[in-house]
């Protein structure tokens, strides 16, 4: 393949969730500024399937772990569990490679130097792709959690991302080879690898910087019943403001502005936000959901956690990690919940301590990290030969 002076990057995700989406874009936003030329382009693969493969795959995710979440933890524990040759696994992937015809389609018009897939879908379609010749350039996996699911393994594939040294120790267990292993992090938006002021970003959304500030948070699908647990949290004896996240939950959003008004200057409401790290900035810490991206984020710039409502499997996994690091706590139910941010409303020595180590293994050059990581793999593979 001959060298080009801009690199084709070509980022497959898919809209399950908004993790794997975020590191997607992250690595997009990231490709940008890169000073070696990159053009970055991002696809959700759910955009290239049939609408009703889409609603049964993402939709159905959101509804498992929202309605039915011991259904979804033996789910997940049990398609980690499978054989890749089973009939099951077999099943699985004959269905989906039945559905993505438009998907390599795609592929084969945008011609990409290479690809790097934040979601085990595309990870395993590309897989069956090289095998069979049909897919030559070097296809990227990124992990976008702080544990390994056996789906996230694939053949054929050209390197790996991880989060961390344990995850990376976890791929060799898996038979990956060692020089195919990258500890990265989980890329975040290049923002948040910049220093943002306190001030500044509280008095944008009418905050107090210098009033302990709690954000709260219930994902990118803003599950959760958010309303409630704000409620619970300002009925608490504790000078504190709180901001609320909904995400794209518009019912919750309602909900959250509706109690806003109950308690003036102590509660900001607020629906999908691409500012995220503008909000952090004026938090001291955050309640929130333990997923890949979301602790990533927090502890890039230094935000302790309290974890609540963990998703099955990978969240559980990932609050393990975080806990063992002390950079956060966990409520099991609301109770505790109130005991824990009274915990640290009362502790602010203990507060600063969890905020250092969150800093301390925080990687905001993640994205960065990642691409130089596969520039500098192509670069080998188009050097000329002497």
């Amino acid at each position: 393949m001959p060298a080009r002076s801009v690199s084709r990057i070509l980022l497959l995700s898919v809209s399950a969730g908004a993790g794997h989406m975020r590191a997607a874009e992250a690595l997009r936003l990231e490709a940008a500024t890169h000073p070696a030329g990159i053009v970055a382009k991002h696809l959700d693969v759910m955009d290239y399937v049939p609408r009703r493969f889409s609603r049964v795959y993402r939709d159905g995710y959101v509804e498992l772990i929202n309605r039915h979440p011991s259904i979804w933890r033996f789910v997940y524990q049990a398609t980690n569990d499978a054989q890749p040759a089973g009939l099951l696994q077999r099943m699985r992937r004959l269905i989906e490679r039945l559905n993505t015809g438009a998907l390599r389609k795609a592929l084969s018009e945008e011609r990409p130097d290479a690809i790097i897939c934040t979601h085990f879908l595309p990870a395993e379609l590309l897989a069956r792709a090289t095998r069979a010749g049909e897919l030559a350039c070097p296809v990227w996996v990124q992990v976008t959690d702080f544990d390994l699911h056996r789906m996230w393994v694939q053949e054929h594939m050209r390197g790996y991302f991880a989060a961390s040294a344990e995850v990376a120790y976890r791929m060799k267990a898996h038979g990956l080879a060692e020089s195919a292993i990258h500890v990265t992090g989980i890329p975040v938006m290049p923002v948040f690898a910049e220093k943002l002021g306190r001030s500044e970003c509280a008095c944008e959304h009418g905050l107090d910087p210098g009033r302990t500030t709690i954000l709260l948070m219930g994902g990118g699908e803003g599950i959760g019943g958010l309303a409630g647990i704000a409620e619970r949290l300002l009925a608490l004896d504790a000078d504190f403001q709180l901001i609320a996240l909904a995400g794209k939950n518009a019912e919750a959003l309602a909900s959250l502005q509706a109690l806003a008004k109950r308690f003036p200057r102590r509660l900001v409401a607020q629906g999908f936000t691409d500012r995220i790290e503008r909000l952090m900035a004026c938090a001291d810490f955050a309640i929130t959901k333990p997923g890949g991206l979301t602790a990533s984020e927090c502890l890039a710039v230094g935000l302790p956690m309290i974890l609540n409502a963990p998703i099955p499997g990978q969240e559980e996994r990932n609050a393990d990690v975080l806990l063992e690091h002390g950079v956060a706590l966990k409520a099991f139910d609301m109770v505790t919940l109130e005991y824990r941010v009274r915990e640290l409303l009362l502790d602010p020595v203990r507060l600063r301590g969890m905020r250092e180590r969150a800093l301390a293994i925080g990687r905001p050059r993640a994205a960065r990290n990642v691409l130089d990581v596969v520039l500098s793999d192509l670069r080998v593979r188009t050097a000329p030969v002497p």
